[in-house]
């Protein structure tokens, strides 16, 4: 090769094109040859934003995804039979699943009829049957379910991010995030609709990485076509799994509906998106016309047969609440409706009234606004400080305290103004879909402030909101490929803000586990009147 053929060489090489992740690190995760990449202008420009590129260090994300896992399993299983008795609404839950192993349907002689679906309980009574009518049957599978959404996270956000690191950062924020940790040690519902939610979100991010490589494929084979309205997507199975997931988080409480319908129409946007990426002439037409349809099969129907699946043990009993109802209630407009669907739906109805009805006065009730401070836990359990002993001092106490990590939770709000900046400056996807899941897990309790809630209703959103600090954490970092002045800053803040909540969580996990402590060093960590 001749001298000017090598400054030709050396000229092409350096003005290789880079393809830079748009996630919040900016990190630069490939060098691709000019052949392998479209010139700047026209479809094939399309072709490089439809393209999806994922970390190349598996390993790494692999390691990582098990660190974090293992983390938060020893977090949420350790000594998670103590308290050794029922505490808060554990006095409900418990029964219920025994109920269900029992005779496949719950009764609530109290009430007559139980007021939340039954897959949280059948996931309950899993533990139940596999080590005992006990405190590690009941709890074992909220810790598991925990861990679980961890693990799902951190995959999800390194998918998302394109950083192996983000993606353990947010898995490690939601770890050691007390609140997730007390409802994971703790036999209530809630976690389970964290995991059904958060893993059907994955799905909806793997079906649109699916969707945009296919355009992609369809670009690069059809370069002198501008518009391609005629290209088929093909086979969804992830949007498919997504349905039937969030189907199931409702199945749990009915909660999980805003997620679904959130979730739903942030797909429906994300194809519109894509479609219009792909230099599809009317994109939003063409959204409605071919991919509604899908959607409303897959994030419409699928999530109602999956809910209806989760009353299969009330429709094969005899004895379950309301289940002969319509046989004793004719219709003169519905009778062609099968009559034990007539009768879920009634059940329903008195379930909706019964919670929209809710407005009793409970000591540890809170407004949704409080939540996001950190305002109002709640506490799940404090025995008699006058019957402990051994502390060191008169008085001792023993606490579980259902209380975000104070450090992680006073982020939430700078993230969410950061991710609404974001999605009007750079209208940067993951910043819509963390403030859809906001708007989901807790815009939507605002419709009636005047019922009964409790601060631990956020735990479904808790996720999100882990996410939403590990994009603005990667932003402070900045690039990943040169050692700027501003990186090193970067990793100094990220790295302290990291060891100041480890640090909270470790100083909180006393009151979190149930440790007994002197009443001192309770009233040290009780820093609101309102925490008490």
């Amino acid at each position: 090769m001749g001298r000017s053929e090598m400054t030709d060489a050396a000229r092409r090489d350096d003005a290789r094109p880079r393809i830079f992740d748009v996630a919040t690190t900016g990190t630069v995760l490939a060098d691709r040859a000019v052949d392998e990449l479209p010139p700047p202008e026209g479809p094939r420009s399309a072709l490089e934003r439809l393209q999806s590129v994922l970390p190349s260090d598996r390993l790494a994300g692999w390691v990582t995804t098990m660190v974090v896992g293992l983390l938060a399993g020893v977090l949420r299983l350790w000594s998670v039979d103590y308290p050794h008795a029922k505490i808060f609404d554990e006095v409900y839950y418990p029964p219920n699943a025994q109920q269900l192993l029992q005779q496949g349907y719950e009764s609530s002689p109290g009430r007559l009829y139980v007021v939340h679906p039954p897959l949280g309980k059948w996931c309950i009574a899993a533990g139940i049957k596999l080590f005992g009518d006990n405190t590690v049957g009941w709890r074992v599978p909220s810790g598991v379910a925990g861990a679980i959404a961890v693990v799902i996270l951190v995959r999800v956000v390194r998918r998302m991010s394109g950083s192996t690191m983000i993606g353990g950062i947010a898995g490690l924020l939601l770890a050691i995030d007390g609140l997730s940790v007390v409802m994971s040690r703790t036999s209530l519902l809630d976690i389970f609709i964290q995991v059904f939610v958060v893993a059907g979100f994955a799905c909806l991010v793997v079906d649109r990485d699916q969707v945009r490589s296919r355009l992609a494929e369809a670009v690069a084979a059809t370069p002198e076509e501008p518009f391609r309205s005629r290209v088929a997507i093909g086979p969804r199975p992830w949007r498919l799994a997504a349905g039937v997931l969030l189907g199931a988080s409702c199945g749990v409480k009915w909660s999980g509906v805003y997620f679904l319908a959130g979730f739903a129409i942030m797909s429906v946007l994300w194809d519109r998106g894509a479609l219009r990426t792909a230099g599809v002439r009317r994109p939003a037409l063409t959204t409605a016309l071919r991919d509604l349809p899908a959607a409303l099969w897959t994030l419409g129907v699928m999530p109602v047969i999956a809910y209806l699946a989760t009353w299969t043990g009330w429709f094969l009993g005899e004895n379950g609440y309301d289940r002969h109802w319509a046989e004793t209630h004719p219709s003169a407009h519905f009778g062609f409706v099968p009559g034990a669907l007539r009768s879920l739906w009634h059940y329903h109805h008195e379930m909706l009234s019964f919670h929209e009805g809710l407005g009793s006065y409970h000591p540890y009730r809170s407004q949704p606004w409080s939540w996001l401070v950190d305002g109002r836990p709640v506490d799940f359990y404090y025995p008699d400080t006058h019957t402990l002993h051994g502390c060191g001092q008169s008085q001792c106490v023993r606490q579980v305290l259902a209380i975000g990590t104070p450090a992680l939770w006073w982020a939430f709000v700078p993230m969410i103004l950061w991710m609404l900046w974001l999605l009007v400056s750079r209208r940067d996807w993951r910043a819509g879909a963390v403030l859809m899941a906001f708007a989901a897990g807790w815009g939507a309790w605002l419709e009636n402030t005047g019922r009964t809630m409790f601060f631990f209703y956020m735990i479904p959103l808790v996720p999100f909101m882990a996410m939403g600090v590990a994009f603005a954490l990667g932003d402070l970092l900045g690039r990943a490929n040169a050692w700027t002045t501003r990186r090193l800053v970067g990793l100094v803040l990220v790295a302290g803000y990291l060891a100041l909540v480890v640090a909270d969580f470790v100083y909180l996990w006393p009151i979190l586990t149930a440790q007994k402590i002197t009443l001192t060093a309770w009233q040290h960590r009780m820093w609101f009147g309102s925490w008490i």
